[in-house]
């Protein structure tokens, strides 16, 4: 006997349920579910709070779980007295709703695993205090990060490695020391570390006294010399051993240090190996989360199985972050035999997600359906659109837009836009233009989605308080929900 399949009941609100039912049709039988639509008397359903969909809802026989607005504010735990099916906010819109029963699909089910590790170097580490070095270990691997290298300095013995490492190794840290002084070294494993960076002809005759796993980098990392002859004398000596070709900065034999990485794996098919990819990533203008997924990807093909990185260059500070973000997404498209795309948007952080429009049509409807006095910001075709009771006025340029909107106040002889009111529009325009000019989705009162960057929005603006829309619509003659959710002559927002 097959499982039944899953009835999923949709709520919304007028003006998005002719969209809300074409996407349906569609999605429903690819993804494998039956559904309902509820349309409640609102016409926009981003107004609507939990508990006023609460009071409302009426899920047919037969439903499997209920999924609201990804808009609507309020908590879930408004729906425990009328109903024991899960409740689930939906995407912010409509028409990524294929994302988000994508992004529950079977394929994704086991999505997040990985087998490289990152090693994450903290720089210049004797010039630190032991509490700056401990904070910066803990942030790091909070980032993702499974060992902490500490990075010494050329030309000297740091004389309280081996304090640091116990510190670090006593706080549940895995550590590696990134030097090839042997006493430096010496101290270092003493003290609990596991990895040495890194091991040449010029060291290798200490390695076997050290009793832990050691890189192995050649003398020359162009021609590979040396590193033979000390891949035989630490087998010799039965030290367990990575091998580093070394990534060379690009205009330095970028090109044929990748030759050397895939010559190695010919000649050593089983050997681990490591990659330094901070090489490329602190020595190129560039943003680092694209230069960090090629290499990933570049190594899980490979079957490189560690890379060191670093955060010390400005557009690297993430490095660690998106290494632990990129290493989950090429292992699933190595290991699944899939294309690396719709499956870890927290990775796309300047352009983030494709726009959505809602076109002439609708803002131009929306005008006309609003009520209250608040305004509500767009940005799509390459304007800012600013809609409200019986306005819609558009332009690229924010000090046009305000001015045509002084004007237009002043010809109705409505009230002028006061000072705070003003300072928010400001601002969203601002999110507004900044969205056009990078080609990302604006939302009004939400933040502007910078993938893993995000950070959550503070609102403060007239639209941010329910309690203060209600207000201003008291004093504009219009009626509200006791709840504080407004009315369907309120709808002022698209979903």
């Amino acid at each position: 006997m097959t499982d039944r399949r899953e009835q999923i009941h949709f709520v919304t609100g007028k003006l998005a349920e002719h969209s809300l039912r074409q996407v349906l049709d569609r999605l429903a039988g690819r993804v494998g579910f039956d559904y309902t639509v509820q349309v409640l008397n609102i016409t926009v359903a981003a107004l609507m709070t939990t508990p006023w969909i609460a009071r409302r809802l009426a899920a047919p026989e037969g439903t499997t779980r209920i999924l609201i607005p990804g808009n609507c504010s309020g908590s879930l735990d408004a729906f425990r007295e009328v109903t024991t099916l899960p409740v689930e906010r939906g995407p912010d819109d409509l028409r990524r709703l294929d994302e988000f029963f994508g992004q529950q699909s079977r394929d994704l089910a086991d999505y997040g695993l990985f087998d490289i590790e990152i090693i994450a170097e903290i720089n210049h580490a004797p010039r630190l205090d032991r509490g700056a070095i401990l904070k910066e270990a803990r942030r790091l691997v909070a980032d993702g990060a499974d060992r902490i290298d500490l990075g010494c300095d050329p030309g000297s013995v740091w004389q309280g490695v081996g304090d640091a490492v116990a510190m670090l190794v006593d706080a549940g840290l895995a550590v590696s020391i990134d030097s090839f002084e042997p006493r430096e070294i010496a101290a270092a494993v003493r003290a609990g570390a596991s990895l040495v960076l890194s091991v040449n002809s010029t060291n290798v005759a200490a390695a076997a006294d050290w009793g832990c796993e050691v890189v192995a980098v050649p003398d020359v990392p162009a021609s590979l010399e040396g590193l033979d002859d000390t891949l035989d004398r630490l087998a010799a000596a039965g030290v367990r051993h990575r091998i580093d070709p070394v990534l060379e900065p690009i205009g330095f034999g970028f090109a044929a240090s990748l030759g050397r990485y895939l010559d190695i794996r010919r000649r050593f098919p089983e050997a681990e190996m490591m990659m330094g990819i901070g090489n490329l990533t602190e020595l190129t203008d560039v943003d680092s989360a694209g230069v960090n997924l090629m290499l990933l990807g570049f190594c899980q093909e490979v079957g490189i199985r560690s890379v060191l990185t670093t955060e010390v260059i400005h557009w690297a500070k993430s490095s660690v972050r998106e290494c632990a973000l990129g290493r989950a997404l090429v292992h699933h498209a190595v290991t699944q035999r899939t294309l690396p795309k719709h499956v870890e948007p927290r990775l796309v952080t300047l352009r983030s997600g494709r726009p959505q429009e809602h076109g002439q049509e609708v803002l131009d409807a929306l005008a006309r359906a609003i009520r209250d006095p608040n305004f509500r910001l767009f940005a799509e075709r390459g304007r800012v659109h600013l809609v409200g009771a019986g306005i819609h006025l558009e332009s690229r340029d924010p000090f046009a837009l305000f001015k045509e909107l002084e004007q237009r106040l002043a010809a109705t002889a409505a009230d002028a836009v006061d000072a705070a009111h003003a300072f928010y529009l400001g601002y969203e325009v601002s999110k507004a233009v900044t969205a056009l000019t990078l080609g990302k989705d604006y939302r009004q009162d939400q933040a502007l989605d910078w993938g893993h960057l995000t950070q959550p929005e503070i609102g403060h603006g007239p639209s941010a308080s329910a309690a203060d829309v209600a207000r201003k619509a008291r004093a504009a003659g219009v009626p509200a929900d006791p709840s504080g959710s407004p009315t369907d002559q309120q709808a002022t927002q698209t979903t």
